[in-house]
């Protein structure tokens, strides 16, 4: 007898999402494996080829329907980051109107930025037309982060796609609902080039996937620890890899500061989103004249703000369950080691959110000034001086961001050029991070390449040198056909003409 029974469709591994405020599941999402993940390659490379091939005026247009759409889709974004970061609403809608900013740079400026050169030529080289001209890889991966689901992801992905690539994106499993909600709104504005800009979601082996797929780069957000491991993957296959990976940044501030302004830019920089900001402000360098004075403006604004499930609150959760407990070893340390709590301290952990945080003396091999705490904590510590000031705060391995307080701008900036970080501020945090035109990265423990600006539209590019011969040299020295006699008084003109200064 023949078995008539229909056999069982195959199941998906799937995950669910859950609230950092409460734990409650937020939505199921599917594990993409090997094959789900080959086949959005395939998509992507498929619609990649016309893409590419548009000038760059269509694609700029693409992009600025795809933006519209984000923001006509702004609350429904914006709650979808809140639910799943648990940052409050506020701060998920400003999230995304950053996103917006920066996809509207990269689509505008693309064509100037990426446009065809001429390259001059010398002497020997003046029959030759150069140029050059910075054309797409291909498909890039993308790997993001949770703590901004949106804003750090699109420096990527929005910069990627004006340069004519496609994007596969593996969003963070903690937040995988704003990625694919980010996808379909692109395939909704963009319906003739659906699969250019693919989500594909899962855990770290998903991301494993991606980069062995055999995209033709990979952008990733995260740990150095984790960006380690990625890149040690993209180097089987010589894949260009590009990392983002966190910071300790520190803020200096002079005698002449406005310590009104500075510790209202410090407080911002150290606890929203949490402290969970890879450019937030962890370490201040004050002198000491006006240490104590800082610290009192520090503890007064700190202290006036909430955190907590109740509506209001200045900040929500810790999203990363496991940064709790980091947070908590890193504040117990610096208070073991002799720091002082100028306000709360371990006790202000209550899983899953922490109370603000501010320490001052803390010594300086703490893990608390070695480690990203990546929490609402901040520690303020007096030197003697700012030649101090920029000692210690280049003395981290991490080289991300940083600020500077001082009364006169060109001062400061003269500070902010002693500094090893990617981007500093002058008389304001993350002032940088706003402005589309300026590259974001770092070096070190921070990672290394640069999203944002024209080095970023650059990042996602080949460059093709060309030359073009214009008329028939009097000298062919690529001949050899070249006479001796020839060569050899072409030689005395170059030593003769670079003998010269």
């Amino acid at each position: 007898m023949t078995d008539t029974t229909p056999a069982a469709a195959p199941t998906t591994a799937t995950f669910t999402t859950r609230s950092p405020a409460t734990g409650d599941p937020v939505a199921e999402h599917p594990v993409h494996g090997p094959e789900e993940v080959s086949r959005a390659i395939a998509r992507a490379r498929a619609a990649q080829s016309g893409w590419a091939a548009l000038p760059a005026s269509r694609r700029r247009d693409h992009l600025l329907r795809w933006k519209k759409a984000i923001a006509t889709e702004l609350d429904t974004v914006a709650r979808t980051i809140a639910e799943e970061t648990g940052k409050p609403a506020g701060d998920a809608a400003l999230e995304v109107v950053l996103t917006l900013e920066h996809l509207s740079w990269a689509a505008r400026n693309a064509g100037r930025v990426l446009r065809r050169r001429k390259a001059g030529t010398g002497l020997f080289t003046v029959h030759q037309r150069a140029s050059l001209v910075h054309r797409p890889l291909g498909v890039i991966g993308v790997i993001g982060p949770w703590n901004y689901p949106l804003y750090t992801p699109m420096g990527s992905i929005g910069y990627a796609l004006a340069a004519g690539n496609a994007v596969v994106f593996k969003p963070s499993e903690l937040t995988p609902g704003t990625g694919v909600l980010l996808a379909g709104l692109f395939d909704a504005a963009v319906p003739a080039y659906a699969g250019l800009l693919t989500t594909v979601t899962g855990a770290a082996s998903t991301g494993d996937t991606l980069a062995r797929s055999g995209v033709d780069k990979l952008a990733f957000t995260g740990s150095p620890g984790t960006a380690r491991k990625v890149m040690g993957v993209c180097a089987e296959t010589l894949t260009p890899f590009l990392a983002e990976c966190g910071g300790k940044d520190a803020v200096i501030v002079t005698a002449d500061a406005d310590l009104d302004a500075a510790a209202d830019a410090i407080v911002w920089g150290a606890l929203s989103n949490a402290g969970q900001t890879c450019a937030g402000v962890e370490r201040v360098y004050a002198v000491r004249e006006i240490h104590a004075q800082l610290c009192e403006r520090v503890v007064e604004r700190a202290g006036a703000l909430r955190t907590g499930p109740e509506a209001g609150a200045a900040y929500g959760p810790m999203t990363l369950p496991g940064q709790v407990g980091i947070v908590e070893r890193h504040v117990a340390g610096a208070v073991a080691g002799g720091a002082r709590a100028l306000l709360g301290g371990p006790e202000s952990v209550r899983a899953p959110y922490v109370a603000p945080v501010v320490l001052t003396g803390v010594p300086e091999d703490a893990a608390a000034m070695t480690e990203e705490t990546f929490g609402p904590v901040v520690a303020i510590n007096a030197v003697a001086d700012v030649d101090e000031a920029v000692a210690l705060a280049n003395a981290s391995r991490y080289a991300l961001g940083a600020a500077v307080f001082c009364r006169k701008g060109r001062a400061g900036a003269a500070i902010a050029a002693r500094l090893r970080a990617g981007a500093v501020s002058v008389n304001s945090v993350l002032g940088f991070a706003a402005v589309p035109a300026l590259p974001f990265g770092g070096s070190q423990d921070s990672g290394f390449g640069r999203i944002h600006g024209e080095e970023g539209l650059r990042s996602f590019t080949s460059v093709q040198s060309t030359t073009v011969q214009r008329f028939t040299p009097p000298i062919a020295l690529t001949s050899f056909g070249v006479p001796a006699a020839t060569r050899e008084r072409a030689v005395r003109l170059a030593r003769a003409l670079h003998r010269r200064r």
